[in-house]
């Protein structure tokens, strides 16, 4: 049974920093993908970043490129998205997801994952 559990959100100032971590169990990241994903409300799912287990490759939306780093520890099984410079239009709830079949790549698109997890709040306010 897969199972992803995000932590790390909570509040921040304006140009503050989080890390959010996504441990995964029953799938292995090292052959898998991880996205990340952020809904703020009354606006629809948009992706933020991903990472390929393969490869390591990786990809960023455009509104987070330059101040978001996704990594992963394949030991811990655990994918890390550092978020600096946050502005208060960061403000969501952030949720990472796997895919059922993974082709060896990731993509920014939620239609693409299977699995996912419950999702950590991160509020950027001053």
């Amino acid at each position: 049974q897969v199972q992803l559990v995000e932590s790390g959100g909570g509040l921040v100032q304006p140009g503050g920093s989080l890390r959010l971590s996504c441990a995964a169990s029953g799938v292995t990241l090292d052959n898998g993908a991880i996205g990340w994903f952020r809904q703020a409300p009354g606006k629809e799912r948009e992706g933020v970043s991903c990472i390929s287990g393969s490869t390591g490759s990786t990809w960023y939306a455009d509104s987070v490129k330059g101040r978001f780093t996704i990594s992963r520890d394949n030991a811990k099984n655990t994918v890390y998205l550092q978020m600096n410079s946050l502005k208060p239009e960061d403000t969501a709830v952030y949720s990472c997801a796997t895919p059922r079949r993974y082709g060896g790549y990731c993509t920014g698109m939620q239609y693409d994952y299977d699995y996912w997890g419950r999702g950590t709040q991160v509020t950027v306010s001053s």
